[in-house]
């Protein structure tokens, strides 16, 4: 997240640009930049056209599902590093009802209860979140003591809090029980089982230094005054605690060699993307080399140059903020994309094998579409349920008063959504998707899952200077769906780290269990499936302590719940 383009990453931008001037930028097929400083001015000539078979369709129904929450970022302006950090958000099922709740993490903390139907109540008072204050950015999700309700850790500048869920009915600040130090600028993070014993472990991201006395507090455009990129402030480093279990957690950081991480950490996402049977982490870090440490067993080594993930296809540092793990073309392996900063390609690392990668972002058309775009939140989903995972992005820039210093962009900017051509190209269709594509927010955190249980997955944007949005799915496609809910038992019970294969009218699909990536959120962790037109499906799973279970004759579009080590779906 900084404030201007490097002059490498200026100079990589020609093998993605055809223009001669960048400051004019690359045109998007979708109106992501949007020439005006008010929504309320704010136009398109786009035709919104009805819904047709296959295309993409999206509505906020955020007013309507009944959720009021808003953010506003204080203090003076122009806004500073600080000030425009943004915040996460959450799809998670803490009263394990089998619907999907929201949490909005900001100032105060936000939780609606979700009925399966698309209507949220406000439980936040009720679950004792109401007494919690602070400078709060994100959130992980996981059940770290086993015990079947979803616990939260809280990111912060300077703090940090660890929230224990009381069988549902009420979250308890466990903090400085559980060994959790405060941080001094937490921002994403994940539970993670990082050495197989079954319990969740927890990292979390630090950015930079960044006190009430550090200079500069801002800096000089062209006579404005405007938000400094991270430059010109020292990096933070991120932290990793061991699960020692019964509530208790351990830094145990130096000692699996976690200090090796470039710092200024903003997105951090666990997988096992090496097939090693072990999750390791990748760390989207701000104007320094991406990490990709790799987990070999109660040690982390950072890959991040040798893999091919530190820098861009061009070899320059970018300004890293969100980032996800996929299987984008279906062809077994994990692969890696990551949001980056305004003139520069949001990378798509093709896993090659071998722990190796290489960035495909210009052959697939990922570049092309994106570089307009100060992009935050990133997920893959399938939003079609045709087997490919598709892209949806949160954009926004940093500097409030960019009209003023780069006539090119602006502050607000629109969510982005990109189909997947069969895994050989990504197709920008954000001006078809619905009124709510075009209109432009301050996008940061984004979380994706399927709130009503209509097996099309959902997407909850962070807009920092407004309401957050609850993008509801509702592309018409008959195309089928499986939803897979693991409960582990040898294994974490969440199954976090679990690999899902299925099998299913000739493709085979590689998705794993997970809660993070993204940019300070955390989603579904239950594990969908697009299944085209497949009446039946086969699904095995390779829970996080290497066991096996295999289930066929799955018929589709249902929710079903596999246990480790039973043979039955229930």
């Amino acid at each position: 997240m900084h404030a201007r383009p490097s002059v490498r990453a200026l100079a990589g931008l020609t093998a993605y640009c055809s223009f001669i001037h960048f400051a004019v930028g690359c045109a998007p097929t979708a109106p992501l930049i949007v020439p005006s400083t008010s929504p309320h001015q704010q136009k398109t000539a786009a035709v919104i056209a009805a819904p047709v078979e296959g295309a993409p369709a999206f509505t906020d129904v955020a007013a309507a599902a009944g959720i009021t929450y808003r953010w506003q970022i204080q203090g003076p302006r122009p806004l500073n590093i600080l000030q425009t950090i943004g915040n996460g958000c959450a799809f998670l099922d803490y009263n394990n009802d089998g619907n999907l709740d929201i949490l909005l993490v900001g100032p105060k903390l936000g939780l609606y209860r979700g009925d399966g139907k698309g209507h949220f109540t406000d439980v936040t008072h009720a679950m004792g979140l109401d007494k919690l204050a602070g400078d709060f950015l994100g959130c992980a999700v996981g059940d770290y003591d086993n015990d079947g309700f979803d616990d939260v850790y809280i990111s912060a500048n300077n703090g940090g809090v660890l929230l224990h869920n009381e069988a549902g009915k009420r979250f308890t600040d466990v903090t400085r029980k559980a060994g959790i130090a405060s941080q001094p600028w937490g921002t994403s993070c994940t539970f993670a089982d990082m050495d197989g014993d079954g319990k969740l472990d927890l990292y979390i991201c630090n950015y930079v230094v960044f006190g009430p006395q550090t200079q500069p507090r801002l800096c000089d455009y062209s006579g404005f005054q405007s938000a400094c990129g991270p430059r010109f402030y020292t990096p933070e480093r991120g932290v990793l605690y061991h699960n020692e279990g019964r509530g208790s957690f351990r830094d145990v950081t130096a000692a699996w060699r976690g200090q090796t991480v470039s710092g200024a950490g903003l997105g951090v996402a666990a997988a096992d993307f090496d097939g090693s049977g072990r999750p390791g982490l990748a760390i989207a870090n701000d104007e320094r080399p991406g990490d990709l440490m790799v987990n070999q067993g109660g040690k982390l080594r950072n890959i991040g140059v040798e893999s091919g993930t530190a820098y861009d296809g061009s070899g320059n540092i970018h300004g890293a903020m969100g980032l996800d793990w996929g299987d984008y073309d279906n062809d077994g392996k994990l692969d890696l994309v990551v949001a980056t900063f305004q003139h520069e390609a949001k990378n798509l690392y093709h896993n090659d094998g071998g722990r190796l990668f290489t960035d495909h972002s210009m052959q697939v058309g990922l570049a092309e579409n994106t570089i307009p775009g100060v992009s935050f939140g990133i997920k893959f989903l399938d939003f079609d349920n045709d087997g490919f995972l598709d892209l949806a992005i949160a954009n926004g820039h940093v500097q409030d008063n960019v009209a003023s210093i780069d006539k090119s962009t602006t502050y607000r900017q629109t969510v982005q959504l990109l189909h997947n051509r069969q895994g050989m190209s990504f197709e920008d269709v954000s001006r078809g998707a619905g009124a709510a594509l075009l209109q432009p927010i301050v996008g940061r955190g984004l979380a994706i899952g399927d709130f009503d249980n209509d097996g099309k997955m959902d997407i909850l944007v962070v807009n920092s200077e407004g309401a957050p949005m609850l993008l509801h799915n509702e592309t018409q496609t008959r195309n089928h769906w499986l939803i897979c809910r693991l409960v582990g038992k040898k294994s974490n019970r969440d199954a976090i780290g679990a690999m899902v294969t299925v099998t299913a009218g000739g493709k085979k699909l590689l998705r794993h269990c997970a809660t993070d990536g993204s940019y300070l959120s955390a989603s579904d962790r239950r594990v969908h499936f697009g299944l085209g037109d497949a009446t039946e499906a086969s699904v095995t799973v390779r829970w996080p302590d290497g066991t096996g279970s295999a289930y066929t004759h799955v018929s589709p579009d249902r929710v079903v719940t596999l246990h480790q080590g039973e043979a039955t779906i229930r």
